[in-house]
């Protein structure tokens, strides 16, 4: 195959016939190695379709599936120790119109590169007509899924948070389904905004600063503690404090860190240096959340996660865990000012910016030009990171499209404009750039 079918997390591509058609053969690819296998999916018009395809592949491939309908990722993850693989229909944060499938392993772990490239090459062997229809296929059902994912993060908080004001996003997605009702069992009264399920999304599905100005607004308005908000499969979970304000991911990262008493987590190149000053071990991976996951199953370390609201409980699963981080995010809220906890917790200027090409370039040429950058020491974890004496900067290939991406961050806002412009035209300096 001349390009992969997976990308960071999955496959994901816009929703039409081709969709449909890779779906059956993964079902085909999935269905001949692993012999149970349940699948869910998200709010999506397409879901269901993609669905049947799947099951359709699985069951021509001799073996049982069984669908445990709408729910969250780490819903399915979590009912996958139940089964030999999951397979969970949903784009994630990306718009309507996309749609993809994340495979999942029954620890909660994604499947890792080997899996991966065995459904590759499984699905570039089969030969399926792309018109191949299988709207009319269903599995059978299996229920509980929510219930039991819910059962589990009870236990870990098994005192009522009665009193606790929150506000609650789902943004139309498949949280809609499990977040309010979780909230409920902690004995609060959710203030809810955009929990009906929804197939176009009622806000942009990414749960970012910019998308959230409604949950920041019923927050303020309502005297609430924490705003809780979701993306469309609830793998992530983005804060907002009681001024209405989105508490960074960096920040929440330590916060969660902290509070679970752990003394290293696993994060991603692209994470703040805040972390390491705040007191603990990062081990850091390339940017993905299945390299987080691969990372704590090795090291055996307590807490990851991303910046983007991608928080990963080993101890529950090794999937992100949107709803169990609402929980623990909830307790925190009870206990005290999120604000405050934010505030004791320095902040740096980062920088990201995007370099368009026609062919892709060779990290590897990019390097004596930046190595003229006063750097401490280099890490090839994923594309090429400095460590600098007043910051680092970071460049790697974008994993969706034809870009470099560059991030640098520093201790001062003048520092790291200063970075990142030496940085952007030493690459200038070698390939012709966008």
């Amino acid at each position: 195959m001349k390009t992969r079918l997976f990308g960071s997390s999955g496959i994901r591509r816009i929703a039409d016939d081709q969709l449909v058609k890779i779906a059956f053969e993964a079902g085909l690819a999935v269905g001949a190695r692993y012999r149970n296998v349940v699948i869910g999916g998200d709010t999506r018009t397409s879901t269901d379709i993609i669905k049947a395809a799947l099951f359709s592949g699985i069951q021509a491939s001799g073996n049982i599936c069984q669908d445990a309908g709408l729910l969250p990722t780490p819903t399915l993850a979590y009912v996958a120790r139940h089964f030999n693989a999951g397979l969970m229909v949903t784009a994630s944060h990306n718009p309507p119109e996309y749609n993809g499938i994340k495979f999942w392993n029954p620890d909660g772990a994604a499947f890792d590169d080997t899996q991966e490239r065995q459904v590759e090459a499984s699905i570039e062997s089969t030969d399926i007509p792309a018109d191949v229809g299988h709207d009319s296929a269903t599995a059978p059902q299996c229920g509980g899924a929510i219930d039991e994912h819910i059962d589990r993060i009870l236990r870990d908080f098994p005192g009522s948070l009665r009193g606790l004001k929150v506000v609650v996003d789902c943004g139309g997605g498949a949280a809609s389904v499990t977040t309010p009702k979780l909230m409920k069992q902690l004995g609060i009264d959710p203030i809810l905004v955009y929990c009906r399920p929804s197939g176009v999304f009622p806000r942009a599905s990414e749960p970012t600063d910019e998308n959230l100005a409604e949950l920041k607004r019923k927050v303020v308005e309502s005297g609430a503690q924490v705003g809780l908000a979701h993306d469309g499969d609830a793998d992530r979970l983005v804060v907002v404090n009681e001024n209405g304000q989105v508490i960074s991911g960096d920040k929440l990262m330590v916060i969660l860190a902290h509070r679970l008493n752990a003394k290293e987590v696993v994060t991603t190149v692209d994470a703040s240096m805040v972390i390491e000053e705040s007191g603990l071990i990062a081990r850091r991976t390339r940017v993905g959340d299945s390299a987080v996951s691969a990372e704590l199953k090795r090291t055996g370390a307590q807490f990851g996660g991303e910046p983007c609201g991608a928080w990963i409980f080993p101890k529950v699963s090794y999937c992100p865990d949107g709803i169990y981080a609402a929980a623990l995010v909830s307790t925190l809220a009870a206990e005290g000012s999120l604000a405050k906890l934010a505030g004791e917790i320095p902040s740096y200027p980062m920088i990201r910016g995007s370099l368009s090409f026609e062919t892709p370039p060779h990290i590897d040429d990019l390097e004596p030009g930046l190595l003229a950058l006063d750097h401490v020491d280099i890490e090839r974890i994923d594309g090429l990171r400095l460590r600098l004496k007043n910051g680092w900067v970071l460049i790697r290939l974008s994993g969706t499209e034809p870009k470099l991406r560059l991030t640098v961050e520093a201790d001062s806002w003048n520092g790291a404009v200063e970075i990142f412009e030496k940085a952007k035209q030493s690459i200038k300096a070698v390939m012709p750039c966008g």
